[in-house]
């Protein structure tokens, strides 16, 4: 009997110490529930004083995003040098195949969802408060800003900013006799008396970081060093050393992160004025939720079951603290080092494919934000009184998993996406502003939903190239020469002087050993 108390204040301790992080993250996350809500009820806080109140949350926030540049940047390149090119391109076309799928799915799932509850249709657009303004975007527009800001032309710009597109309107007199005006850059042309109204398109600048454009390029830039041996080896040495090194930052960030957490939750409660709001728009956030659980505990169990043959909930389990910290900081690539360090220690995913597979999929996989727009969309036709033929409701789903590709990981993007959505089925844009009091509050959760898509998916993936990663854990094993063992009728003098080339690499017998460690890599 002693011995079995012992076993088990053993385990109890070994859980506690594994899983302290986690612990203490959940409880501060319920720690900042309770303490909103008493500083909400209580405490008469002034717009400067809430300000202040949420500071240290507003710290942990920027911890993370500061190491989001250097970690996409070493963990791409490192990633793709590692492999080689036709393993990277099959690895890659997987990565896209699985999100493109998944992405699909939510989408067809929030509209069977949307048009069986029908959350709108008791309803009428007037009778919901609206809250801020409509994000001015245009599709055509917005489509070919996506394409612009892969291939950036400032890398280093591209750390900070990103290319956008505006239309400005302008104004020319109708041509009269033989005199002719000449416009760049026509859009649109509409004749009125005797004037026509052009646009003409200005690019601009926006603060955020382009990380699609940063993705590509190191995806580019991986696969040169990758194939220039020995000279790129440096190169590589310099960004798997940074990516270490940013990832032990990481660890010391995430000790501070119970606190940080406590002070958002607690923050951003005693920030929403309008809690009737919820009332209101209780049966469509009903349906958003009840589509997100449903994707996330069926639909991406079994696509991984199907493929893996492992359990999937024990998977999730060891996603959870990524999965807390994108409900509680509501930004999948401020998540991303979180995911990695889960996919990494806790689930044992093969590095290779985590700084591949995770940055890109931080970037394109949103999972929950396509199944929010598809269902915001059809729930803003229901409040309009606005009957979807079959072509309006194909027209969603392809326009809401294109723009959720386009959507960058940054809090809110859902709604800039949203007015894509319903301007491409004639919807009134405007009315993105009828879901605006509730967006940050699912916005949170479907951020969760995308961050657990992208695990799932480095999972797979990693199972479907598992013949290719042996492969070249076995020819990296075999181009390990012994020089010794090579010449055995040499003398020593003779063989103090003979090199060996293998691989790519000179190796000398008095570097053998330091060359038998490095070629692991």
């Amino acid at each position: 009997m002693m011995v079995k108390k012992a076993r088990k204040a053993f385990d109890f301790k070994s859980c506690l110490k594994r899983n302290w992080l986690l612990i203490a993250t959940i409880v501060s996350v319920l720690l900042g529930i309770g303490l909103g809500v008493l500083v909400r009820e209580y405490a008469s806080l002034s717009q400067l004083h809430k300000y202040y109140f949420g500071f240290p949350g507003e710290l942990l926030m920027r911890m993370l995003k500061l190491v989001i540049l250097p970690l996409i940047i070493s963990s791409m390149i490192t990633g793709v040098a590692a492999l080689d090119s036709e393993i990277s391109g099959r690895i890659g076309l997987r990565a896209v195949i699985y999100y493109l799928s998944t992405t699909v799915i939510a989408v067809i799932l929030g509209i069977a969802l949307v048009m069986t509850i029908k959350p709108g249709v008791s309803q009428s657009a007037d009778s919901i408060d609206r809250t801020g303004s409509t994000p001015d975007v245009s599709t055509v527009d917005a489509m070919l800003d996506l394409v612009r800001n892969m291939f950036p032309e400032n890398l280093v710009q591209a750390c900070f900013q990103q290319y956008k597109t505006k239309r400005k309107e302008i104004e020319v007199t109708k041509s009269e006799g033989n005199s002719t005006v000449t416009v760049t850059a026509v859009m649109t042309t509409i004749p009125q008396e005797n004037k026509t109204v052009d646009y003409k398109v200005v690019g601009l600048y926006s603060d955020g970081t382009n990380v699609l454009g940063l993705i590509v390029f190191c995806l580019v830039f991986g696969l040169v060093i990758g194939k220039m041996g020995e000279k790129g080896r440096i190169l590589v040495e310099f960004f798997d050393a940074l990516n270490e090194a940013t990832m032990k930052i990481v660890q010391i960030i995430m000790c501070y992160m119970p606190v940080g957490i406590l002070f958002l939750i607690a923050a951003k409660i005693i920030e929403v004025e309008d809690w009737d709001i919820f009332r209101k728009l209780g049966l469509y956030m009903v349906t958003v939720l009840s589509g997100l659980a449903i994707h996330s505990m069926v639909c991406l169990p079994v696509i991984y079951f199907a493929f893996v043959r492992k359990n999937p909930f024990t998977f999730a389990w060891g996603m959870v603290q990524a999965l807390v910290t994108a409900l509680m900081i509501s930004s999948s690539s401020a998540t991303l080092p979180v995911t990695f360090r889960c996919a990494e220690e806790n689930n044992r995913i093969d590095k290779r494919i985590t700084r591949f597979v995770l940055p890109v999929g931080a970037t394109i996989n949103m999972d929950g934000t396509a199944l929010y727009e598809a269902v915001a969309a059809i729930f803003i036709a229901q409040l309009n009184d606005y009957t979807l033929d079959v072509g309006q409701i194909v027209t969603i789903s392809i326009t809401a998993t294109a723009a959720s590709i386009g959507a960058a990981g940054v809090p809110n993007a859902g709604l800039v996406t949203m007015v894509i959505v319903l301007t491409a089925v004639g919807l009134p844009a405007n009315d993105v502003t009828l879901i605006v009091a509730v967006d940050w509050l699912l916005d949170r959760f479907r951020t969760m939903i995308n961050v657990l898509g992208d695990a799932y998916g480095a999972g797979i993936v990693q199972k479907l190239s598992k013949k290719e990663l042996e492969r070249m854990d076995l020819t990296s094993d075999v181009d390990v020469v012994n020089p010794f063992a090579l010449e055995t009728t040499m003398d020593d003098e003779e063989c103090e002087k003979k090199s060996y080339v293998n691989g790519g690499f000179t190796v000398d017998k008095s570097d053998a050993i330091s060359f038998t460690q490095t070629s692991q890599f």
